[in-house]
């Protein structure tokens, strides 16, 4: 099952953060497997860049979320027929004995998304790992001993995508979900999901053919990304019912896949197609506008999916064998980590974008149609 990233893929059971998931679940970081490297000229802030990567499958980790306590919510496997996608969630010290188990019951594939501080996370999973599966949103509320599945009907008019293609994407500590849902158009439908209440809204952009609802923080601000009228995917950041628009300038798409308590959205941008196609990571605040986030040992091939109010950031990147793994970013002095006791790695720089923190070419505010 091709389990579309989650935030990159939107649609398939591949990669998630980034990505669009949709399983295509794991598919969304390898998209720019083949992407030259870039060089992004050193900046502030200084990061230390450590991998960690599940060691029952080296060749396929992607990290979609971390909460304040540390905990790390990811998956291993492409998703590709023959190569499943399954979910875990990885405690501190972050050695390999740190890795939980974490499947929906039954599936074939799963994905962990997102987590909050308290014993709730949520994902989406497939029966099958064909190419193209179906794709489920779930939750559970006590770190994976029971699970629920998520069925949130489309506005009316709207048909479900066949295979069907729901994801739960971020959770936050009053147990609200967001997500998003395909119509049989292939356009995603963002969503706000009260866990306890059983009930959906969902968002509407003006104009917007797409929209996908990435994270959730705790004030019930939302950050995601959509397809406008005309012109590349740009990100939004939702607080109360006014939205907020902004887009790496020039890139060729920008979407928002993870936020914290202090208004920092985190996710990726896109620049160049085909084969000269890039992916970067970022932070952005309205205040400070973007700042690139590239490890250096994936160059141009990097997403940034999940941040917590401590400003630690994990996401994935592609290396040099091809490989996508696992990347944990801490803020703070440059140092150098080593552990040899597990599969984790670690580089040290200072990153920024080309000339340091970058401001939105434009940002709008416009009025969220929906109550």
């Amino acid at each position: 099952m091709e389990l579309t990233h989650p935030l990159a893929a939107r649609g398939r059971f591949a990669a998630r953060a980034l990505a669009t998931a949709a399983l295509a679940l794991a598919t969304a970081g390898g998209v720019f497997a083949a992407a030259a490297p870039a060089a992004h000229a050193a900046g502030n802030p200084g990061y230390t860049f450590t991998t960690l990567d599940n060691s029952n499958d080296l060749t396929f980790n992607q990290l979609l979320g971390i909460n304040d306590n540390g905990v790390i919510a990811g998956y291993f496997g492409s998703g590709m027929a023959m190569h499943p996608n399954k979910g875990y969630y990885l405690v501190p010290h972050y050695s390999q004995l740190g890795y939980r188990v974490e499947n929906f019951p039954g599936s074939t594939q799963t994905q962990v998304t997102g987590l909050n501080n308290e014993s709730a996370q949520v994902g989406f999973s497939s029966p099958t790992n064909t190419g193209t599966d179906a794709n489920y949103g779930w939750y559970s509320l006590d770190n994976g001993r029971s699970f629920t599945q998520v069925n949130v009907p489309l506005p009316s008019g709207l048909a479900p995508a066949s295979p069907a293609v729901t994801q739960l994407l971020g959770v936050n500590d009053s147990d609200l979900a967001v997500g998003f849902e395909n119509d049989s158009a292939g356009n995603a439908h963002g969503f706000l999901y009260n866990i306890l209440s059983n009930q959906a809204a969902f968002t509407n952009i003006a104009g917007a053919s797409s929209v996908t609802d990435a994270a959730v923080n705790e004030l019930g601000q939302v950050a995601g990304f959509f397809t406008p009228a005309s012109g590349p995917v740009e990100s939004f950041l939702e607080v109360g019912h006014r939205v907020t628009s902004f887009a790496y300038p020039g890139a060729a798409s920008t979407e928002a896949l993870g936020l914290n308590n202090l208004d920092e959205v985190v996710g990726v941008y896109t620049t160049g197609s085909g084969s000269s196609a890039q992916s970067f990571g970022f932070t952005w605040t309205k205040r400070s506008g973007f700042t690139t986030i590239s490890d250096p040992a994936g160059m141009g091939t990097t997403t940034v999916n999940g941040v917590n109010d401590h400003g630690d950031l994990v996401g994935f990147y592609v290396d040099s064998a091809g490989n996508t793994d696992g990347m944990l970013v801490t803020p703070g002095p440059v140092e150098t980590l080593t552990n040899t006791a597990s599969t984790m790695t670690a580089n040290s720089t200072s990153q920024g974008g080309p000339s340091g923190p970058v401001m939105p070419a434009s940002w709008s505010l416009q009025k969220n149609a929906s109550a």
